[in-house]
């Protein structure tokens, strides 16, 4: 009797891996390449960077005599300001990153979010000026790119239908990429997760305490946004979503051997 073939099994493929940046992060060289050296030793596992950058735009905009308004968290991208916001993110910012981390043996790549059409943009309609709201859209870009072991740095502006620039809130940004992957996400903040009412760090959170502390003013301010947009990511993509500190890198490793790091937005 002849024996069955056996079949080489085949090892399930590792979901790639999105960190959001921003912040303090982007001040310090010494955080950005602590970060990179944690990067540089996943050697098995694609990365892929989003990054904002809104204290570098604060200064650049006093700088050119415009002020700064935010809604709810957001920020305002008033039409005459676009260009420099563009300036800002997708080249000093997004550059610099590049540079830090290809100084360090990653094959960086700088990217803004309309190139390979990877993301499409509609125009918000909380009367933010010219600030999208990202739609993942091809990712044969970031698929190339990633096969070839590069590392995609995007920055958070996107582009209409009809070709304008906007700005993207970068925590937005991050759940559109993560979808067109169907990777992992880690949003990384300022503070070591959220905090619940009693002022310390929640290990998990729902939706419907998230609605509550909200509600109670505990969450607000950027933190709404990006709690917002983890609890979206979490839903959609039917898995949790970490919200944890740069200042401690190292955590990647532990988030990626499943363990719970900072907080963890919960998808229901």
């Amino acid at each position: 009797m002849n024996k069955p073939e056996l079949k080489p099994q085949v090892k399930p493929k590792l979901k790639p891996l999105v960190i959001k940046i921003g912040g303090t992060i982007l001040e310090k060289e010494s955080a950005l390449s602590a970060l990179f050296s944690v990067i540089a030793q996943l050697k098995n596992k694609q990365v892929v960077l989003v990054h904002g950058g809104g204290c570098v735009v604060d200064e650049m905009l006093a700088q050119a005599g415009f002020t700064t308004e935010k809604k709810h968290g957001l920020r305002v991208t008033p039409k005459e300001q676009i260009a420099l916001i563009s300036g800002v993110l997708a080249g000093t910012v997004n550059k610099a990153i590049v540079a830090t981390a290809n100084s360090m043996g990653l094959a960086a790549v700088g990217l803004s979010l309309n190139d390979g059409d990877m993301i499409s943009c509609t125009l918000s309609t909380q009367e933010l000026g010219q600030v999208g709201v990202p739609h993942s859209n091809n990712s044969k870009l970031l698929d190339t790119l990633l096969t070839s072991k590069f590392l995609p740095v995007i920055s958070s502006i996107g582009a209409l239908e009809n070709g304008d620039l906007v700005n993207v809130n970068a925590d937005d940004a991050a759940v559109a990429i993560c979808q067109l992957l169907n990777a992992e996400l880690l949003l990384l903040t300022d503070v070591n997760g959220v905090k619940g009412a009693d002022g310390e760090y929640l290990s998990s959170l729902n939706g419907e305490q998230a609605e509550h502390l909200i509600e109670q003013g505990v969450i607000a301010g950027g933190m709404t946004a990006k709690v917002n947009a983890a609890l979206l990511a979490a839903k959609q993509l039917r898995r949790t979503i970490a919200v944890a500190s740069w200042q401690s890198p190292e955590q990647i490793t532990q988030l990626l051997d499943g363990q719970g790091i900072g907080t963890q937005i919960q998808p229901n």
